[in-house]
């Protein structure tokens, strides 16, 4: 009994499934076909043929012909400023310092008072020396008269021989003490003017290291009390360390001949750390004889005017070296270069505005744009920011090429074109 209802259940089964594939295609099937009759043939349900979906818009992006300039080729150091002259004023003579007249941090002319040593021991000297002269003098005009008479003497054999000689012998001992007590009167005198101690060389003067009644040691360098420092302020040095290269590629113009003096002035333009620019001229005087083993650079000098002292001796300051003639160069914006797996590009306003890839080298900053050394030529157009690939069609909108002209968002797209390289 159960084995003859199991089979009609599944009898049942069967017919409904066949009824339903009989429904379907009776009555489902033309309406299927119809559906995708439409949609392949890109008709609507009412028989309307339907529009093609539309292509984006091309992205507007900022476009900007290269800056063309005349700008002379260049290399660029870091050095420091030093003075021409630099004096440790140190005392000729010992003695008690009596005055001090140091203008601290100021700036002093050549042969100005600065410190003022006691005088009266060295006046003393001097009169001392003077009556010695005076001495030597009368013993002089004795010995001068003692020889004219033996000199007249001689001749009738009045007097000896020998005593005509003693005569000359006393005149000219006589001269020699004169000269020496002379000699020992103009010692004592330049002791005297040593006492004055005044600056060797016009310049800025440091604090003063000795004030008044200190006694100070005079004499050698070595033994001399440090008195203060001076310092030259117009012109000063800049010394700086040239790269082998840059020294082969130009030192034959700057190398003195054999006339001592070199063949070509090479300029410098100097900047210390708050300038914008270079706006210091000089230009190279010196150049070392060798090359550091062991950092490739040879020192060199230029020597710079400093008519408003703002050039402090021991100053950082970065140096350009001019190394060749004036000649056209192409300049643009930083933010218009993109990297590529090391190597630096912008994109080019092609034909039918479709950017084109562009490798390009580039030198330094100057007025806030970018040296391009080679990659691009004069009156080409790129495109200075924006989405874009290379061979993709753009909307250019002509914008200046100056630094910091281009709308904002460039840090995000930036940012966003590193993260897709």
């Amino acid at each position: 009994m159960a084995r003859r209802a199991a089979a009609v259940l599944l009898a049942t089964a069967v017919t409904a499934a066949a009824g339903l594939a009989v429904a379907y295609r009776e009555e489902v099937a033309p309406y299927a076909d119809r559906v995708l009759a439409l949609a392949w043939s890109g008709e609507d349900a009412g028989g309307a043929p339907t529009e093609p979906a539309a292509a984006p818009p091309a992205p507007q992006v900022p476009v900007a012909e290269v800056v063309t300039r005349e700008i002379a080729p260049s290399a660029e150091f870091t050095g420091f400023v030093a003075a021409t002259r630099s004096v440790e004023l140190r005392p000729r003579v010992g003695g008690a310092i009596e005055a001090v007249s140091v203008p601290e941090g100021g700036l002093v002319r050549e042969g100005q008072l600065l410190f003022q040593i006691d005088p009266r021991p060295f006046q003393v000297a001097v009169e001392t020396a003077e009556a010695q002269l005076r001495q030597a003098e009368v013993l002089l005009a004795q010995a001068e008269a003692d020889f004219e008479r033996a000199e007249k003497l001689v001749p009738n054999g009045t007097i000896s021989r020998k005593s005509y000689d003693d005569a000359l012998a006393k005149r000219r001992e006589r001269q020699a003490q004169v000269q020496a007590a002379k000699a020992a009167v103009a010692a004592a005198r330049l002791d005297l003017s040593y006492s004055r101690v005044t600056a060797p060389i016009a310049g800025r003067v440091d604090r003063a290291l000795v004030t008044e009644g200190n006694l100070v040691a005079g004499g050698g360098a070595g033994a001399a009390t440090v008195l203060t420092t001076i310092v030259s302020i117009d012109p000063v040095h800049v010394y700086f360390d040239i790269d082998e290269a840059t020294y082969l590629d130009f030192v034959a113009k700057a190398r003195p001949d054999s006339s001592g003096r070199a063949t070509v002035r090479l300029p410098v333009r100097v900047s210390l750390m708050t300038d914008n620019g270079f706006p210091h001229a000089g230009v190279l005087d010196f150049l070392g004889n060798r090359v550091d083993r062991s950092t490739g650079t040879v020192r060199a000098r230029a020597v710079v005017p400093n008519p408003d002292g703002r050039l402090t001796p021991g100053l950082f300051a970065r140096v350009k070296l001019v190394t060749d003639a004036s000649r056209q160069t192409v300049l643009i914006d930083d933010q218009a270069v993109g990297a590529d797996q090391g190597r630096r590009y912008v994109l080019v306003l092609g034909a039918d505005n479709k950017a084109e890839y562009r490798p390009v080298e580039l030198g330094p900053v100057i007025d806030g744009l970018r040296v391009v050394t080679s990659g691009l030529a004069p009156g080409e157009t790129i495109i200075v920011k924006g989405l874009v690939r290379p061979g993709m069609q753009v909307a250019p909108r002509p914008t200046s090429m100056a630094p910091g002209t281009a709308p904002s968002g460039h840090a995000a797209n930036v940012a966003s074109q590193e993260a897709r390289r």
